[in-house]
């Protein structure tokens, strides 16, 4: 075999790297046997396919950029959603009725509407969907769009009210399970494909905003009897129909309960989880296990607390949980909000949060955060269609996956959270290049298959 050249791409905490290609290093033939300090990559054996990795433009993200000038709105859009000027996304998740990130709470309905004939989309339509809109353009013919209801309205629910959790009344099942189709009907008649729904936004939270619980037999129960019908009666059963949209460290006991149902099950594309409550990935592994037929969809995560500027381990911990999900069957990734303002917002109830741009409102600047250009190297280069393939590390210091576009490109992350530098050798079909890669840098490294 003829000798490979490796692209390398760098961001590093100790240069001005962010997303840089930097020098190359070749593949060569293996001939001492080489057994210390590898990364093994091997492309005959394969996993899970990528579907790809995207955010979420809520109202926050929205009205944040409406205040800002024309350049910096376009540039935002840009760094996300275009592959060419930035890191390649062509996922999309937005809320149904109101969320935190909103301006307050808001639903689609008047109130005790059973019959759903005042349904009317106007609130969302004077800056939300504009926003994806434009974020589809970008994106091109394989943009994902989906969303998620926080609460129901208020009077469909057991506490009065959209925040504070609450469960769905029985007696408005059927009504609500109209109220998606309803917005499947009116997003997509303003020009907006919808790809997916989940089901609800953490099914577990009690939250001081917009929340509300369904226990795994409710969830079960709603789906087989009342959404997965109405989606199928409406000529939709196209509409990918994700469960739990919460912590990973329940996705497994919510899988059981749910696809062990054939007849909940067959309306079940798969399961998304957020990162709130620790790594858990072996709960992943489980469920892709157990349920191979049904795709794992990471569909939330942010740094609570407000703006965190400059922080480098904001990048890193994105790459560790991302790296971590990818090798236990993750085939796609959204981020939270794709942008907030100077505070973390807005938002309703004070629950302030980073992104990986943060806006200055006032002097219509931006920051982009090492969020951004951690979760680059995987959005920008790992493209829709892509499988994992397997790879090995030697080292505990270093963190990797592997995988096989669908141009034969090979595709490796190698991520360095230590505080020292770390020396690798990569290996792929008998040859060998040798590298080093700094202290709190990612690399993503790209080489033809042969």
């Amino acid at each position: 075999m003829a000798n490979r050249t490796i692209r390398v791409i760098q961001t590093s905490q100790g240069s001005e790297d962010r997303l840089t290609e930097v020098a190359p290093i070749t593949l060569v033939g293996d001939a001492a046997g080489v057994e210390n300090q590898l990364i093994n990559v091997y492309d005959d054996v394969e996993y899970q396919q990528i579907i790809g990795f995207g955010g979420a433009i809520t109202e926050a993200s929205a009205v944040t950029t409406s205040k800002l000038g024309e350049a910096n709105q376009k540039r935002i859009l840009d760094a996300f959603y275009s592959l060419e000027n930035g890191i390649g996304y062509n996922i999309c998740r937005t809320h149904i009725n109101s969320c935190d990130f909103s301006l307050g709470n808001y639903t689609y309905v008047a109130d005790n509407d059973v019959a759903l004939e005042s349904f009317d989309i106007s609130h969302d339509r004077e800056l939300i969907i504009p926003y994806i809109k434009q974020a589809k353009e970008l994106s091109g013919d394989g943009f994902l769009f989906y969303a998620s209801p926080w609460s129901p309205p208020a009077w469909m629910k057991t506490n009065g009210e959209m925040n504070n959790g609450g469960f769905l009344k029985p007696e408005y099942r059927e009504a609500w399970a109209n109220y998606f189709i309803k917005y499947v009907e009116a997003v997509e008649a303003e020009g907006l494909p919808v790809w997916g729904l989940t089901v609800q936004n953490e099914e577990k939270a009690v939250q001081v905003w917009d929340s509300c619980i369904f226990t795994a037999e409710e969830t079960r129960d709603f789906v087989r009897d009342y959404l997965g019908p109405a989606l199928e009666k409406a000529g939709r059963s196209d509409i990918r129909l994700m469960i739990w949209d919460h912590n990973k460290e329940r996705v497994y006991d919510r899988a059981k309960v749910a696809f062990e149902d054939a007849a909940a099950s067959k309306y079940i594309w798969g399961i998304g989880f957020h990162w709130y409550s620790g790594d858990h990935f072996e709960a992943l592994g489980i469920v892709n296990k157990k349920y191979p037929d049904k795709a794992l969809i990471f569909t939330e995560g942010c740094h609570e607390g407000g703006v965190q500027l400059g922080s480098w381990k904001s990048g890193e911990r994105y790459a560790h949980d991302i790296i971590g999900n990818l090798n236990n069957g993750m085939a796609g990734w959204t981020d939270w909000n794709i942008v907030l303002d100077e505070q973390g917002g807005p938002n309703h109830v004070g629950n302030y949060c980073d992104a990986p741009i943060i806006a200055d409102t006032k002097n219509d600047s931006l920051t982009f955060q090492t969020s951004y250009f951690y979760i680059g190297h995987f959005s920008k280069y790992i493209r829709p269609g892509a499988v994992r393939i397997a790879a090995t590390k030697y080292t505990e210091h270093l963190h990797t996956t592997a995988f096989k576009n669908p141009n034969g490109e090979i595709v490796l992350v190698v991520m360095n959270k230590s505080d020292e530098q770390h020396p690798f050798i990569v290996r792929n079909r008998e040859q060998i290049a040798e590298t080093v890669i700094p202290a709190h840098t990612i690399q993503t490294l790209i080489f033809p298959c042969q």
